[in-house]
């Protein structure tokens, strides 16, 4: 059952003048990520097709993670009232599929399949949860935060889940943190890149993995602040099996902060040496 209803929402609130022109291509692309939410629950279904509850489980989850990419295309096309989310989500969904049939996880095992669920809501329920807080918008603040709330409540329905299969599957700690740091950095795969491209970009226009990853995270890694990091990686020690507060931590809280802070001007430098200029450049984050 969803928490919230599309409907509620202020939209009537939605105030031009405060627009930040750097988040409005972000939100294009994440909303086509979100609304692909039906494809991952029939590949989710079918990993898990001898379990009912997980299944029904994975449907209601679907249901707001759709809501979600309606959510955010709404607003999109509030912000940029030329863009069609439907066009643009047609052309992604013709161009980047996943195998909803497949009769076992990628990750090797089941248990594996929930901690990668679990990395993937790790991060976006910071990434909303930072978006909301840097934009002055009252809408997009607003769905923002109803969003990064069902993030979080996804990562503990994930959570639930993959605890009751390690008892079954007994991964190792290598196992486990192996199946995690692989999902982190699937963050820079075709997924978001495709979704920038598809959003942002002519029709016409060639699709390079590179130069949209660039312009997408180059632009994300700007919002993000030292205490989403450390709430998300709290959230990653507790899926892999570590205390998820304590000295090691918040050691890797800084480690982590300080390799996004490298990664972002990384990105913001091959925009400009691609060209980009001013009109990719997103803004500086607080150290």
């Amino acid at each position: 059952m969803k928490h919230w209803h599309i409907d509620q929402v202020a939209w009537d609130r939605f105030d031009p003048s405060k627009l930040d022109r750097d988040v409005i291509p972000l939100v294009k692309a994440a909303a086509m990520v979100e609304r692909n939410g039906d494809d991952y629950a029939l590949y989710l279904t079918s990993v898990f097709h001898d379990d009912p509850d997980f299944q029904l489980a994975a449907r209601h989850w679907a249901v707001e993670e759709v809501q979600h990419g309606d959510a955010l295309g709404r607003w999109a096309m509030l912000a940029d009232p030329g863009w069609d989310f439907e066009q643009a989500f047609a052309r992604y969904r013709a161009g980047y599929r996943i195998d909803v049939k497949a009769d076992a996880s990628i990750r090797g095992s089941r248990t594996g399949e929930l901690i990668a669920r679990c990395m993937v809501e790790t991060g976006t329920s910071s990434y909303y949860s930072a978006l909301g807080e840097a934009t002055a918008e009252p809408v997009l603040k607003e769905v923002c935060r109803l969003i990064a709330a069902d993030e979080y409540r996804h990562f503990k329905l994930f959570y639930d889940h993959m605890k009751r299969y390690l008892a079954r599957e007994k991964l190792s700690f290598p196992q486990r943190l192996r199946v995690a740091a692989g999902r982190i950095g699937e963050s820079e795969d075709d997924e978001l890149a495709f979704a920038f491209h598809c959003g942002n970009e002519d029709e016409a226009a060639r699709y390079e993995h590179d130069r949209c990853i660039a312009q997408y995270m180059g632009r994300a890694m700007g919002y993000y602040r030292f205490h989403h990091i450390e709430r998300g990686m709290g959230m990653i020690f507790k899926s892999v099996g570590l205390e998820p507060r304590g000295r090691l931590s918040r050691l890797a809280a800084r480690g982590a902060w300080r390799l996004l802070a490298w990664r972002r001007d990384r990105y913001r430098a091959a925009l400009s040496k691609a060209g980009a200029g001013d009109a990719a450049a997103p803004r500086a984050a607080a150290a």
